[in-house]
């Protein structure tokens, strides 16, 4: 599902944030990306978004080469992609389920499957009360259960989990990397790139650790990481 074959990216600034890096993620795996600020983490992000483009190397995303996509082809690639961020990055002035909507509307989805889809998936999150609320009216687990729900509902393969338990209590941080496990349950491939050592140890799945651009270590196991 996720190829990195010997891939380097270096800035403009002469930066080396990934050395020659060698990773493979398979279809309906859980995977987290650990490693310390300025480590290489939020680089593999951007190259598999294609917000930037690898230096040397090659990567393949559910089989798309994406060092070679035009940018036509972008919207069609990033349609293979779940994506959720720290900082939730809903809509204000949206309710939350036009903010879920609005990514059906943007591949063009009808408004039969979106009145279909959008129930659905908020009941997934366990927020089926809220579809009519604004994302200043939720707490901080609620707002991201909100942005998991927008980034599921075009079923995509793949979900990309940028710090998602960063700002919230630890008692909300377990209910939302629950939920997270139980979109992996029902097939979907997700990597989470994170900081926060205490739910990497406590989920024990795959741990890829990255320090200065290169991987350290890729384990099977929870385990105690210096982060």
């Amino acid at each position: 599902m996720i190829f990195f074959n010997n891939v380097t990216k270096q800035y403009d600034n002469g930066t080396i944030a990934l050395d020659n890096i060698n990773f493979f993620i398979d279809k309906g795996e859980f995977v987290f990306i650990v490693g310390s600020s300025g480590a290489g983490k939020s680089t593999i992000t951007k190259l598999i978004l294609c917000e930037e483009k690898p230096t040397s190397g090659t990567i393949l995303i559910n089989g798309i080469d994406v060092g070679g996509l035009k940018h036509r082809e972008m919207p069609y690639y990033r349609r293979q992609l779940g994506m959720v961020f720290q900082d939730f990055r809903l809509l204000p002035n949206k309710t939350v389920y036009d903010n879920i909507a609005f990514a059906m509307q943007v591949r063009g989805a009808t408004n039969r499957e979106i009145r279909r889809a959008v129930p659905n998936v908020l009941s997934m999150v366990g927020l089926s009360g809220k579809a009519k609320v604004r994302p200043h009216e939720l707490s901080g687990g609620e707002q991201q259960r909100v942005a998991l729900a927008r980034a599921m509902v075009n079923n995509p393969p793949v979900l990309i989990a940028d710090e998602p338990t960063g700002n919230l209590d630890p008692a909300t941080a377990d209910g939302i990397m629950q939920l997270l496990e139980d979109i992996n349950k029902r097939g979907t491939t997700v990597l989470t790139v994170t900081h926060a050592k205490d739910i990497v140890n406590k989920m024990k799945k795959r741990v890829v650790e990255i320090s200065n651009g290169k991987i350290i270590r890729d384990e099977v196991g929870g385990y105690c990481c210096e982060l």
